[in-house]
């Protein structure tokens, strides 16, 4: 059993927000097509949803526009939708005990940021024993600073999906991935 896992899409990301990421719009259409595909297909979507409770924590606030999650990628009835606190979506949820549930083998995961929660959660899921998938066109990530240098988006998202790619998950496409669900 396969199950999607949909990670912080929420309008803090996207334009307006409080922390727009690069290539964020591509990202979302590329996850709403791995949605789309799994309803059709039966395959259980999860949506995880960061809601900010560190201090000084600056996006994904509670009770702000900016917290729910994006319009193109509203839950269909039905859908669970966990809320999380950390990077790694198993972290204080239910998401474990959920996919034990529904005898899940294999984890699907996409959305965003591609160096924290994407990379957190695709890691945790591994260590707990799942396969694991990363929509590598449906996640997205943003410049980062370190020693007053400038890591572009895209060679961050590169340098994630390279670590990832072994032992932790099969890095694939978005139309690679749907074809081999339907």
């Amino acid at each position: 059993m396969k199950t999607l896992l949909v990670i912080d899409l929420q309008n803090d990301y996207f334009s307006g927000g409080r922390m727009e990421l690069v290539g964020i719009e591509q990202a979302a259409g590329h996850a709403r097509r791995l949605v789309e595909t799994c309803r059709e297909n039966k395959i259980p979507v999860i949506h995880l949803q960061h809601i900010a409770t560190r201090p000084g924590a600056t996006f994904f606030l509670p009770e702000t526009e900016g917290v729910k999650i994006h319009p193109t990628l509203t839950p269909a009835p039905g859908e669970l939708v966990l809320t999380k606190h950390y990077p790694n979506s198993f972290r204080e949820t239910n998401l474990l005990p959920q996919l034990k549930k529904t005898r899940t083998e294999t984890v699907i995961v996409c959305g965003a940021m591609t160096h924290m929660c994407i990379d957190a959660t695709t890691r945790a899921a591994f260590d707990l024993g799942f396969n694991c998938l990363v929509a590598e066109d449906a996640c997205a990530t943003r410049d980062l600073v370190f020693k007053e240098k400038t890591v572009r988006a895209a060679d961050v998202h590169a340098s994630f999906m390279a670590a990832l790619a072994v032992p932790y998950a099969r890095i694939v496409s978005t139309s690679e991935l749907s074809g081999s669900l339907g």
